[in-house]
C-alpha cells in the first residue's frame, strides 16, 4: 500500500536533490563524507494559513518548484525507505529558477 503524505497549513513535502561532489582533482566523495543537499524539489503543499480573522492565505510556492532551504531546517521523514523534509513555507530562503 503506497502512503501519501498531504501537508498542513503552510507546510511543503520536500525531496532533496542529491548532487554529485567532484573536487577539482576529479575525486568524486562519498556519500558519507558530503553534506546533506540544501536543494529540492516540493512534492506536495499544504492548503495556506487562515489569518485570525479566517481570511485563507495560500502558498507562493507549488509543486514541481525547486527550492534550497537552510541546513537544519525542517523535520526529516522516512517513508517506503525514502527520506523527505517537511518544512514551513517561511523556512525556505528561494525558489530556484533554471535558465
Amino acid at each position: 500500500m503506497a502512503v501519501k503524505l498531504r501537508p498542513l497549513g503552510d507546510r511543503v513535502l520536500v525531496k532533496r536533490i542529491e548532487q554529485e561532489t567532484q573536487l577539482p582533482s576529479g575525486l568524486v566523495l562519498p556519500e558519507t563524507a558530503k553534506d546533506k543537499p540544501q536543494i529540492g524539489e516540493i512534492l506536495a503543499v499544504g492548503p495556506g494559513e487562515r489569518t485570525e480573522e479566517g481570511k485563507h492565505i495560500p502558498l507562493e510556492v507549488q509543486v514541481g518548484q525547486k527550492v534550497a532551504f537552510p541546513k537544519y531546517a525542517g523535520t526529516e521523514i522516512k517513508l517506503n525507505g525514502d527520506e523527505y523534509l517537511l518544512l514551513r513555507e517561511n523556512d525556505l530562503l528561494a525558489v530556484v529558477e533554471e535558465e
